[in-house]
């Protein structure tokens, strides 16, 4: 009798595992990889506690920059191949994205509306880590952009997140 039970607890255990592995295979299917976008790594730096202020009297602009605790900072290139895609993804700070070459296209994650924002040569926007999606529409030309992310020491840069998109089709 004992060992009729043992079997069954056994099954039951077996069956949960392959239940929460499809489970499991079924999130990771879910998720969007970048596709025809290599990263390549600038550099990745621990940065102490601090806060930036510019001086009205030094420049014609306000920046204001403060980190508590201390943070880490990434440098990316990534050269996005014709039609290539960065996947939805989100970040756990902010990003500072600068267009480097041809044009990209962004949607945000969380709105409703599926607007395209397009940005060429030159032109960067930072990204406050909702989650978003890069793509270059050009069939027939490259794009790259340079970022620096933001993120919690030792923390990651990059979360991948369902697709498609809750408001956009792809």
């Amino acid at each position: 009798m004992r060992s009729k039970s043992k079997a069954v607890m056994i099954r039951c255990g077996v069956g949960f595992l392959r239940v929460m592995l499809a489970g499991a295979y079924r999130i990771k299917a879910w998720a969007s990889p970048a596709s025809g976008v290599t990263r390549i790594l600038v550099g990745r730096g621990t940065y102490d506690r601090f806060m930036v202020n510019t001086d009205e009297n030094q420049a014609p602009f306000q920046y204001i920059a403060k980190a508590q605790p201390a943070i880490d900072m990434e440098v990316d290139t990534h050269i996005y191949a014709p039609l290539a895609s960065t996947g939805w993804h989100k970040h756990p700070g902010p990003v500072y994205i600068t267009v480097t070459s041809g044009e990209l296209t962004f949607y945000e994650y969380d709105d409703p509306t599926c607007s395209p924002h397009v940005y060429k040569a030159g032109e960067g926007f930072v990204d406050y880590g909702n989650g978003h999606i890069g793509i270059n529409h050009d069939p027939n030309k490259s794009a790259s952009d340079v970022t620096v992310a933001i993120t919690y020491v030792g923390g990651p840069f990059r979360t991948e997140l369902p697709a498609p998109g809750p408001y956009c089709s792809f």
